[in-house]
């Protein structure tokens, strides 16, 4: 078998990957990076890029049906699934293209098309996708190898033809019932797009709320807006078995506190969590531990247990989220390359979920920062209060935000509503620059946009005293 000696090692072309095999690459460090299926990992291929652009087209068809509260009249709305599935195709076939290419023609870099596993502390062995062999050797070994959609442990689920997060994008028809098994963000963003596509929808949550990172409030808000879209919630309700007859429908069977019931439906999206990539790596070879769920482990630096072998993304555990991964590539890079000593410690995570309204949220949630014992003041507003939201007519949702009560500092905020995710990032980059909620209570913003809100939203605090 032909071995070949690199300075690095990458396994993984997903968000930190190929940034950081370029940068190394660039260095002057003779640099592989290995790729089993396809370059841009979930996030372009299966994750944000695909799911973003069908929730595009799932609001369009939304806001159609909604003309005539505008003023404008349309005739009957249809949705053409093959046409959804090649608009998004073609967009993720064209970013994967780019990502490709810029691999291929960089001086100094290998890509690789295939499988690897450890035969060694520093050695991989690769399967290569177009045939043969070979093994690779570095003293720096990166793991970006990602995470895939988890099955769960439910009778009969093997002899069922269930989808889960990137085979029900490949869906040529709109399902006449969607029953989906998980209400977090994965789940919620699907069921709501596919009602909104024209499916009858109903969501099965185990625990008493949806999005269980959330707060009460944040949580039983969003299930208002989904219940308010015509999806049936079941909270508290556990799948027990499920089954498919000859004619392709699927049985659901459920228990909660109620009793038993039996649900009825032509498709079944099981949302229930990733798995990550890590049996396939053999890393008992290299000595790499991971935790119970296979999870590498890693300190804040992304450094396993074994010198010089390094983790980013989601195959690490944590925040499964690509602007993390992509902070995992600045780590490394600042570190392994700069000299640095950047780590994870205090790093905040953003996020936006891309149900509609979206839901943004960043820092602590007052559940949080209760259970800290920090001394906290909140402020929320109603979207209804929101002069930009009304004339929009999308008054669905509530600001709310964390505010220390000895510095006025923001800690943490959830905005659910329209632009949710931008609004969110306001707050976060006045988190980041320690400005306190008073400058946004009293700032000049642009009338009438959202963002003016934070005027009134924390001019609750002062009402409140």
């Amino acid at each position: 078998m032909q071995t070949e000696s690199y300075d690095v090692v990458i396994v993984g072309a997903g968000q930190a990957g190929p940034s950081l095999a370029q940068a190394f690459a660039q260095a002057g460090r003779r640099t592989a990076i290995v790729e089993r299926e396809h370059v841009g990992g979930t996030c372009i291929n299966e994750g944000c890029t695909p799911t973003k652009t069908m929730v595009a087209s799932a609001r369009v068809a939304y806001l159609a049906r909604r003309a005539a509260d505008y003023g404008v009249q349309t005739g009957p709305i249809s949705v053409d699934m093959a046409a959804v599935r090649q608009r998004k195709r073609a967009i993720v076939d064209s970013w994967r293209a780019g990502g490709t290419q810029r691999l291929e023609q960089a001086d100094n870099l290998d890509l690789l098309m295939g499988t690897a596993r450890f035969s060694a502390p520093h050695t991989l062995h690769i399967t290569l996708n177009a045939g043969g062999e070979q093994q690779l050797t570095a003293p720096t070994i990166i793991l970006n190898a990602g995470a895939h959609p988890s099955t769960p442990a439910l009778a009969g689920i093997e002899q069922v033809a269930y989808l889960n997060s990137t085979s029900i994008m490949e869906l040529d028809t709109v399902p006449e019932h969607l029953l989906v098994i998980g209400g977090g963000y994965i789940g919620l963003e699907f069921a709501q797009m596919f009602r909104r596509f024209g499916s009858q929808v109903t969501v099965i949550q185990r625990s008493d709320q949806l999005l269980g990172r959330e707060d009460a409030d944040i949580a039983q808000a969003v299930a208002d807006i989904l219940e308010a879209d015509g999806i049936r919630v079941l909270l508290n309700t556990a799948p027990v078995s499920v089954s498919q007859s000859a004619a392709g429908a699927v049985e659901l069977q459920v228990r909660s506190h109620s009793g038993d019931e039996t649900l009825r439906g032509s498709h079944l999206l099981v949302a229930t969590g990733r798995t990550p990539n890590s049996a396939a790596l053999n890393l008992s070879a290299a000595g790499v531990t991971t935790d119970s769920r296979g999870f590498i482990q890693v300190d804040e630096r992304l450094a396993t247990n074994v010198p010089g072998i390094y983790a980013a993304g989601d195959i690490k555990g944590g925040p499964a989220f690509t602007h993390i991964a992509y902070d995992d590539f600045r780590i490394l890079k600042a570190n392994l390359l700069d000299g640095a000593t950047a780590t994870t410690s205090q790093r905040r995570v953003p996020y936006t979920v891309f149900i509609d309204p979206q839901l943004g949220r960043v820092g602590l949630t007052e559940t949080e920062a209760r259970a800290q014992g920090l001394d906290v003041r909140v402020a929320k507003l109603p979207m209804s209060s929101v002069a930009r939201a009304l004339e929009m007519d999308e008054p669905r949702g509530l600001m709310k935000a964390i505010v220390a009560a000895d510095s006025d500092q923001i800690l943490g905020c959830a905005i659910l509503g329209i632009e949710g995710g931008e609004l969110m990032s306001a707050l976060q980059i006045a988190m980041l620059g320690s400005v306190p909620y008073t400058a946004l209570r009293d700032g000049v913003f642009a009338h009438p946009t959202l963002s003016e809100a934070f005027n009134n939203l924390f001019g609750q605090l002062e009402a409140s005293q």
